[in-house]
C-alpha cells in the first residue's frame, strides 16, 4: 500500500465498549511441533525484523462457556475501509469480536487482520498497542489466522515503503515497490489471475477466476520463503499473492472485494469444513483484466428524493415543460443489480450534495452503507471532497470528509474541482505543500485510494503553437476545419473553465499523489458516439497510473475500441446501463470475442 502518516482520526483503534464475562485463566502451551517449524522459519539475519518474544509471557482468559464457532476476531486498527470486510463476514453468517487489547488476540479462536494503509504507521500502531508481540505469539502457535493485503506484507522481514521499516519478521523477504519502468502502471489496481503453487483449502474455489488487487508494494518469491507461498501473481514480475503454513494464511488480494470467488475464500477460512455452497462461474483468467465500471450519478430530485440520474453534456434535466431531474432509479438497488450483472466496480458521483455541508449529507452516506452490505466489488464515491466550514464556523478538513466516506463503505474517493486548484497552485509554485485534499488523503490512506476526476472540454485551434497547453492533432477536425485541439479542464460540474489543460493536470496530480485518473469528456457525455480516443490516448500515454475512460459509450464496440487504441485500464459507462440499452454482460462477452481479457 502507499505511504501514509496517520492522523488521530485513523491512527488508533476506535474505542469500543467491552463486555465482561465469567472466565478462568489459562496459559497456552509455548509451541506445538507445528509451531516450532513455523518459528524456525522466522528470518532475522540482518536484525531488521521485530524480535517477537516467546509466548510464555502471555496468560490469557478462556471463556468458561467455551468459544462460539460463529464468532471471528477482527484486528481493525482504525485505518481505511474495513466496513466491507465486516459486511462480508456478517453476510456469511458470522459474528465479529473486535480486538481492543493484546489479550483479545490471544483469546481468538480465529483471527482476521485486514491491513489497510501503509506499512510503517501500521507497525507503529501494533507496537504501541503491544499487539505485535501478541500477533507473533498467535501465529507461531499455528492458530487460524488470515491476513489481508497489508496484513500479508507485515508478516515479512521489512518493507522499503518509507523505509526500510521492520516488520513482524515471520516470513523471509523484503516488501518492495512495483517497478513502473517495466511498463506497468503503479498502483496495481484491478482483477488479476493467480498461479496456485500448492493445495490450500481456502483457495480451492478460485481456479482460473480473477481476484481483486489494489497495492503499490509487494513481496517477491525467493528460496528462503518458497515454503510459505501458496500462490503468485504476474504483474511485471511474479509477486507473492498468498501464503499458507499450517493454519496461517494471508492474501495480497482483497477477498471481500472479489465477488463470489472472494466470499468463497472467506467462507473456507471461517468454516474449513464447508464445501462449495454454490457452483461458481469458471473463468479463464491469465493476466490483469480490463475493468468495466458502472457509474451512478446521484442527486436529490425536486421532491427531495435521492435518485440516479444521467446528463447529456452534464445537463440532467428532462427537456419537458416540468424540466424535472431525470430519474433512472434508486442508488442502492441499481448498485446491487450492477454487482449481480458483473460490474467490476461501482462508482457513485454525488453531483449536487456536499456543496455547503458535506458531512451533513446523511442520505448519501446511508447509500454507501447499505450498498456495501451486498456489493462485494470496489465502491468509489465522489462529490464535495474538500476543506470547508459549517454554518457555525467549525472547520472540517477534506481528510475528515474522506474518512467519513471510507468508514461508510467507500474503497476509493474521487476528487474533482479541488484537485484542479491544487494542480494549478503546484504548477505555479513548484512546491508540494502537503495541504491539498489530494495530498492529505493519499498520504494517510495511500494513493490507491484517491481517484482524480478530470472534466475537460475540447478547444480547437489552427496552430498548436498558439496556446501554452499540450495540443494534439485530432482525427475529426473542428467546426472550422481546425486540425488541432487542447482540452481545457473545468470545475463546478463543467460550468467554469480553468487555465489548465487535461495533459498538464494529469501530470501534476500524479506527482501530487493520485493513484488513478477518471477521464471524462464534456463534448462526448451522453452522446453515445464513443469515447474520445484522442483524449484518452493522450492522457493514458502521459502517466504511469491507471486511467479510466469515461463519457460517450453507446455500443459494445466502443469498449473494445478504447481498449485496443489506448492504454486505458478501465472503461466506465452510466446511461446505457441504466436504460438497459447495453447490458454489462454483453459488453464483456464482446470483449472476450475481441481477445480482450475481462473478468467473467
Amino acid at each position: 500500500m502507499e505511504a501514509a502518516s496517520f492522523t488521530s482520526t485513523s491512527q488508533f483503534l476506535t474505542a469500543k465498549s467491552s463486555s465482561s464475562s465469567s472466565s478462568s485463566t489459562t496459559s497456552y502451551p509455548s509451541f506445538s511441533s507445528t509451531s516450532q517449524s513455523l518459528y524456525s522459519l522466522r528470518y532475522k539475519p540482518h536484525a531488521k525484523a521485530l524480535n517477537c518474544k516467546s509466548s510464555r509471557s502471555f496468560s490469557v482468559r478462556a471463556s468458561a462457556g467455551g468459544a462460539d464457532d460463529s464468532v471471528v476476531t477482527l484486528l481493525d486498527y482504525g485505518a481505511g475501509n474495513v466496513r466491507s470486510l465486516r459486511n462480508a463476514i456478517k453476510y456469511l453468517g458470522f459474528d465479529i469480536k473486535d480486538v481492543q487489547t493484546p489479550e483479545d488476540i490471544l483469546k481468538a479462536k480465529r483471527l482476521i487482520f485486514p491491513g489497510v494503509g501503509a506499512f510503517a504507521p501500521a507497525m507503529d500502531v501494533l507496537n504501541k498497542k503491544g499487539m505485535a508481540e501478541a500477533l507473533c505469539t498467535y501465529i507461531e502457535q499455528d492458530r487460524p489466522f488470515l491476513g489481508i493485503c497489508l496484513g500479508l506484507q507485515l508478516l515479512f522481514e521489512s518493507s522499503e515503503e518509507n523505509g526500510p521499516v521492520k516488520g513482524l519478521g515471520l516470513i523471509p523477504g523484503v516488501v518492495g515497490r512495483f517497478d513502473s519502468s517495466k511498463g506497468i502502471r503503479v498502483p496495481h489496481i484491478g482483477w488479476n489471475a493467480l498461479d496456485i503453487a500448492k493445495d490450500t483449502q481456502i483457495l480451492d474455489d478460485i481456479g482460473k477466476s480473477h481476484v481483486y488487487f489494489v497495492h503499490s508494494y509487494r513481496a517477491t518469491p525467493s528460496d528462503d520463503n518458497r515454503e510459505w507461498i501458496s500462490s503468485t501473481c504476474k504483474y511485471g514480475d511474479n509477486f507473492i499473492a498468498s501464503i499458507q503454513r499450517g493454519n496461517v494464511h494471508a492474501v495480497q488480494f482483497h477477498p471481500e472485494k472479489s465477488g463470489d470467488v472472494g466470499l468463497s475464500v472467506l467462507r473456507r477460512f471461517l468454516n474449513p469444513k464447508s464445501g462449495r455452497t454454490q457452483k461458481l462461474v469458471q473463468g479463464n483468467a491469465s493476466k490483469l483484466a480490463k475493468r468495466v465500471i458502472a457509474c451512478l450519478d446521484v442527486r436529490t430530485n425536486d421532491k427531495g428524493d435521492l435518485v440516479v440520474t444521467k446528463g447529456d453534456q452534464y445537463d440532467v434535466r428532462e427537456h419537458t415543460k416540468e424540466n424535472e431531474v431525470r430519474n433512472l432509479g434508486k442508488p442502492v438497488d441499481l448498485a446491487g443489480q450492477y454487482y449481480k450483472d458483473g460490474a467490476d466496480e461501482v462508482s457513485f458521483l454525488n453531483i449536487t450534495a456536499f456543496r455547503d455541508f458535506p458531512l451533513g449529507d446523511l442520505p448519501m452516506l446511508q447509500v454507501l452503507r447499505h450498498a456495501s452490505e451486498n456489493v462485494f466489488v470496489p465502491l468509489t464515491v465522489g462529490g464535495g471532497i474538500r476543506d470547508f466550514k459549517d454554518g457555525n464556523g467549525r472547520y472540517y478538513s477534506s481528510l475528515e470528509v474522506a474518512s467519513e466516506y471510507f468508514r461508510s463503505g467507500a474503497d476509493k474517493v474521487s476528487i474533482g474541482s479541488d484537485a484542479v486548484y491544487a494542480a494549478e497552485e503546484y504548477l505555479k509554485s513548484g512546491v508540494k505543500t502537503g495541504k491539498s485534499s489530494l495530498e492529505q488523503i493519499s498520504r494517510v490512506y495511500g494513493n490507491q485510494a484517491v481517484v482524480v476526476s478530470i472534466d475537460p472540454r475540447r478547444v480547437y485551434v489552427r496552430d498548436p503553437k498558439a496556446v501554452e497547453f499540450r495540443t494534439i492533432k485530432v482525427r475529426n477536425p473542428g467546426p472550422n476545419g481546425e486540425e488541432y485541439a487542447w482540452y481545457q479542464c473545468t470545475v463546478s460540474g463543467g460550468r467554469e473553465g480553468r487555465p489548465i489543460g487535461a495533459y498538464e493536470l494529469a501530470k501534476a496530480v500524479e506527482e501530487l499523489g493520485a493513484g488513478e485518473i477518471l477521464l471524462n469528456c464534456i463534448d462526448c457525455d451522453g452522446q453515445g458516439k464513443g469515447f474520445d480516443i484522442d483524449l484518452i490516448k493522450l492522457i493514458s500515454d502521459a502517466v504511469s497510473i491507471p486511467v479510466i475512460a469515461s463519457s460517450g459509450a453507446g455500443t459494445v464496440e466502443h469498449f473494445s475500441e478504447v481498449f485496443k487504441e489506448t492504454n486505458a485500464s478501465a472503461a466506465l459507462a452510466a446511461g446505457i446501463f441504466h436504460r438497459k440499452e447495453v447490458p454489462i454482460q454483453s459488453v464483456k462477452e464482446h470483449l472476450v470475442k475481441e481477445g480482450i481479457e475481462v473478468r467473467m
